[in-house]
């Protein structure tokens, strides 16, 4: 049976921990890079005061809506349609030089996964789009209509971690030759369930894939790595930098930008003697994953994890 419009709620994941790891000042200005559904914005919001301003980031239309409806509500808000990435010249636009905190909750949002339409999910047959920004960019279908087979299976294996990358994108391409190039989810779940030997259980043997898609058509490695940067550079000392992630990829990318930005910096082409090391820009203060009641009441906060780190005072 497919989901209906009713069903497709998100739960916010990390809620309480997120907001108190960003340390709200009453009167600061602060990010919502992730804005999804308003959950983390909201909250924000609730402990900001009336001279707070919070400017929320999204690429989903449909999450822009409900950040519109949240704006008319509150002047303390605002939205913006566009990337986290891209959050310096937009931020720029309104005469925002700092802000006080960025929170980013990544990856793909419950009414995402569960609106067939999106073709996120391999659990409904809908075309195969993936895109969270549905006004721009490539489809899932476009890019393995268009991709050669080794081009197709390096995406699988370095984004999706899958094994069988290989037989994958070979039995992709096998089908698109005979005439019959995948559109669909459901077309694409069964032809990775027919190349998967094995699988952990309780896994599809499409997850993998499915996230290595999911990735690649929103760019969200590289919009991470900019997002970072972008946030780093606008931090006010003693700004806080909070972001949840939901797999090794994403995770591995926020705990080596803190670890590398936690560091003082020595420049060795300089004479030691004159080589005064370089302040580190952030403090790492510590990782934060979901609690068992959570997880229990909302089994996608298993894979969650939070990072935190605050921006240090930068010698002149």
């Amino acid at each position: 049976m497919a989901a209906t419009p009713a069903a497709w709620q998100h739960t916010t994941v990390l809620l309480v921990e997120a907001v108190d790891a960003v340390a709200i000042r009453p009167e600061g200005t602060y990010v919502d890079g992730t804005f999804g559904r308003g959950g983390h914005s909201r909250a924000l919001l609730a402990r900001l005061g009336p001279a707070g301003r919070l400017i929320g980031f999204d690429k989903d239309p449909e999450a822009v809506a409900v950040g519109q409806a949240l704006a008319a509500d509150d002047p303390r808000f605002a939205i913006a349609h566009e990337s986290f990435a891209d959050m310096a010249p937009v931020l720029a636009a309104r005469g925002i030089g700092q802000v006080d905190g960025v929170l980013l909750d990544l990856g793909v949002s419950s009414p995402q996964i569960d609106n067939p339409a999106r073709g996120f999910s391999f659990r409904f047959d809908a075309p195969l789009d993936m895109r969270m920004d549905t006004t721009r960019g490539t489809t899932a279908a476009e890019f393995l209509a268009g991709a050669d087979e080794r081009r197709i299976a390096e995406v699988i294996r370095d984004y999706g971690e899958e094994r069988f990358a290989v037989p994958i994108a070979k039995a992709l391409v096998a089908r698109r030759d005979g005439g019959t190039p995948v559109r669909t989810t459901a077309e694409l779940a069964q032809v990775v369930a027919r190349a998967v030997k094995t699988r952990e259980p309780g896994q599809d043997p499409a997850t993998r894939t499915f996230q290595a898609l999911r990735i690649l058509v929103n760019g969200e490695l590289t919009e991470l790595e900019k997002g970072l940067s972008a946030a780093l550079a606008l931090l006010a000392p003693g700004g806080r930098l909070a972001v949840i992630s939901f797999h090794s990829l994403e995770d591995r990318i926020v705990k080596t930008f803190i670890a590398r930005e936690s560091k003082e910096v020595v420049d060795r082409h300089s004479p030691a003697m004159y080589a005064a090391p370089k302040a580190m820009k952030l403090l790492a203060l510590g990782r934060i994953r979901p609690g068992a009641d959570e997880v229990r009441a909302n089994p996608r906060a298993r894979s969650a994890t939070l990072r935190v780190a605050e921006r240090s005072v930068v010698a002149a």
